[in-house]
Parts: structure tokens; C-alpha cells; sequence
């Protein structure tokens, strides 16, 4: 029996879950969104937002809680990384950091590159400001993960999406829809105006004149 106990286990022991929140929590950070499981996505969302929460602050009491409960680590440093090819190297949701803020030593170790926890003080809990709660969203995928075949879902941001939906642009069945609206305004109004037409260049009768 469950009792008294909060939260969803995922089949982990606990120290194994904190771990993989807090790497979920990190990759949603640097990369604006995460394709994971649905439980794995439902389990970090509130995690996710009481971080954002508490970065909104900006006090050194709220930094020192987030650096508790967040790996602080260097980010973007995928962006340099030799090993990852140049078709990869982009980031639909944050701009990419100039030549200056990611240096390698002699031996190409990397040896600055912006910080975790600073990144999530001065880019993404900006973001929020004035907003109470709700800073992620789930979107179900039609992908299955191969093994389990469990379903995936894409974890994200709100603000920056990517798509036509969330985005403000026009997905194409809007566009075919607007086409056709356009095209039965045209036969209406071309309708109205033929009757028009006619009763005004109508021929005077021989009596008339």
C-alpha cells in the first residue's frame, strides 16, 4: 500500500531519480525542449517549474537553493564539440553563444563556457516574468521508443515554440481554408454585382422614346 508516500517512483530507487530529474531538468534548460516519456515528463514538470520559480527571485537565498537542488554545469558547449556535426550545431529556441563565451586550453579541453545555473537566472527565468505558474508544456508525439515501445512526448518552454500552432504562423489547412473562403467571397460578390450590371445597361424601350 502506498501510503504517505507523494510523487510518482518510476520502478527508481530514490537516489536514481534525483539523478535523472535533475538531468531532465538540465537538457530542458539548455535546449529549450526534451523528447522523453510521458511519466518521465509529468514526473519533472513540477520539478522544472519550482526551479523556474525560485530563479525568478533573483536573491542569493533562491541561487543557493537552485544550485542545491541543480548540477550546475557548463552549457552549450555542444555548440564547439568536434564530435558533433555542423547540421546539429543550431538552437531553435535560445541564441547560441558568441566565439568569446566558449574557450578550449592547448590540449582542446574545454575550458570556459557559460554556467548552468546562470544561464537559468539570466535567460530562462526572464522569460516568465509576470507569469503565475505554467512555464511547460507536454505535446504527444507519434513516435514509440524502440524496445518497449512506450509512447514519447515532447517536453517544452512555452514562449519560444516551434510550429504553426504555438508559433503564430499558418499551418497549411488554415492556408487551404483561407484560400477557399477567399474564393467563395469572389463568387459572391461577382454574384451581386451581375444583376447590377444588367439592370443598368438595359436598352431604353421604343416607347420611351
Amino acid at each position: 500500500m502506498r501510503h504517505k508516500i507523494a510523487g510518482k517512483q518510476l520502478c527508481l530507487e530514490s537516489d536514481h531519480r534525483r539523478a535523472m530529474l535533475r538531468n531532465l531538468a538540465s537538457g530542458l534548460f539548455e535546449h529549450g525542449q526534451i523528447v522523453t516519456t510521458l511519466p518521465k515528463a509529468k514526473a519533472v514538470q513540477p520539478y522544472v517549474e519550482k526551479l523556474i520559480t525560485a530563479a525568478r527571485h533573483r536573491t542569493l537565498a533562491a541561487r543557493r537553493q537552485v544550485e542545491a537542488t541543480l548540477t550546475d554545469r557548463k552549457v552549450f558547449a555542444w555548440v564547439a564539440d568536434p564530435n558533433v556535426k555542423e547540421a546539429r550545431k543550431k538552437s531553435d529556441f535560445w541564441e547560441l553563444p558568441g566565439e568569446g563565451e566558449i574557450e578550449f586550453n592547448r590540449y582542446g579541453e574545454l575550458k570556459s563556457a557559460p554556467r548552468l545555473v546562470q544561464h537559468l537566472f539570466t535567460r530562462v527565468a526572464p522569460l516568465f516574468e509576470g507569469r503565475a505558474g505554467g512555464y511547460t508544456r507536454i505535446v504527444k508525439l507519434d513516435k514509440r521508443r524502440l524496445g518497449d515501445a512506450t509512447d514519447l512526448v515532447l517536453l517544452q518552454l512555452v514562449g519560444r515554440e516551434v510550429g504553426a500552432q504555438v508559433s503564430g504562423g499558418t499551418s497549411g489547412r488554415r492556408k487551404q481554408a483561407d484560400k477557399r473562403a477567399a474564393f467563395a467571397a469572389k463568387r459572391r460578390k461577382a454574384g451581386e454585382a451581375k444583376p447590377e450590371a444588367a439592370s443598368g445597361d438595359a436598352a431604353p424601350s421604343p416607347a420611351a422614346e
